[in-house]
């Protein structure tokens, strides 16, 4: 019995072959990510029940329609959103780089986001509206980004110098926060540093509109480079050797995770470790091809960001603990244990 699914459009125009497992899988993702939404919806310090979450995603207007359509909703698709979109960019930067250390915040793109960002919050004054926030966090990501790929190059890059640069940039980009820190306001400090340990406190349905247009065009767009990646993977000699435009397609791919990672921590903060952690825990479960990896990768980051932040709002209470706080406790390890793995090879 073939384990494949045959997937054409009604003029054959697109034409596929999925992996029974790999839907199967993906769909499993999906329901429990449904699943930790609406429970999500319903935790807080008054318990709403799952009929009650639902009437109010249908637009019923009740007792707890504000608190849980204007509290705790926007909150909640601002980490599915921000959590798929760093993931799927720590994915795409494995498969480019070819080094399953990569993600956005060890290769220093989230620091250069966040020093934008940091100076875009302490110096526009409000001036500037909230949705020039993710090209300015952008433009820092970006600017570190080329900056590490070229001091990495060496007659080509080496996977572990990139990450040594870029966990030495990072610092630096770190250090240039907190000086910028140092002459702000009380008022812009304290919501600085709160957004600097990642957190999605106080989202608001305008922030999801912000990210939202970013989500939505650059996941497909890397969706739509999985085969790329693919090839990648076998070295830039054989992806070249098979007709591949390797420079061209790398560079489309790293503005791809620039985008993704820059407008994501512009309105999260500098959430740790999603980025790694999400393409390894889908590749185990959908396998190494980026057809599958992807949007795994994209559902299980979003469910990562979600359980964290929902572990932060709820379990000490009345304390709101920032999400980056939960993902950095799990990430540190398990980056210290690739870190290992891949020393012994």
């Amino acid at each position: 019995m073939s384990r494949l699914i045959p997937i054409r459009s009604s003029r054959e125009r697109v034409s596929m072959l999925a992996d029974k497992r790999t839907v199967l899988t993906l769909l499993a993702l999906l329901l429990l990510l449904l699943t930790a939404f609406v429970l999500g919806a319903c935790l807080g310090s008054k318990w709403e029940s799952p009929l009650q979450v639902l009437r109010t995603l249908v637009g019923y207007k009740g007792d707890s329609a504000f608190v849980i359509g204007t509290l705790r909703l926007p909150r909640l698709v601002l980490a599915i959103l921000a959590g798929a979109g760093l993931s799927v960019a720590g994915a795409v930067l494995q498969g480019v780089i070819r080094n399953p250390l990569a993600s956005p915040d060890v290769l220093g793109m989230t620091g250069g986001a966040s020093v934008a960002a940091v100076a875009f919050i302490a110096f526009s004054d409000g001036d500037l509206s909230i949705r020039w926030l993710p090209v300015a966090a952008m433009s820092g990501a970006a600017l570190v980004s080329g900056m590490i790929y070229a001091l990495a190059w060496k007659n080509g890059v080496s996977p572990i110098r990139l990450v040594l640069i870029g966990i030495g940039i990072s610092a630096g980009a770190s250090s240039l926060t907190m000086f910028m820190l140092s002459f702000s306001s009380i008022t812009t400090a304290s919501k600085a540093y709160v957004w600097l340990a990642g957190s999605v406190y106080g989202a608001s349905w305008e922030q999801v509109l912000t990210l939202l247009p970013w989500t939505l065009l650059f996941i497909p767009l890397a969706m739509t480079g999985a085969r790329h990646l693919n090839v990648h993977e076998l070295g830039e000699q054989v992806a070249a050797g098979v007709g591949a435009a390797v420079q061209r397609q790398r560079l489309g791919l790293l503005l791809i995770t620039v985008a993704l990672a820059g407008s994501a921590v512009a309105l999260v903060g500098a959430v740790g470790f999603i980025g790694l952690l999400g393409p390894h825990i889908a590749r185990r479960l959908v396998g190494p091809s980026y057809g599958g990896l992807l949007p795994a990768a994209a559902l299980v980051g979003a469910l990562l960001l979600l359980l964290a932040d929902t572990a932060g709002r709820t379990l000490f209470q009345p304390l709101d603990i920032p999400a980056g706080v939960f993902t950095a406790a799990i990430g540190a390890p398990f980056f210290i244990m690739l870190l290992l793995r891949h020393r012994r090879q």
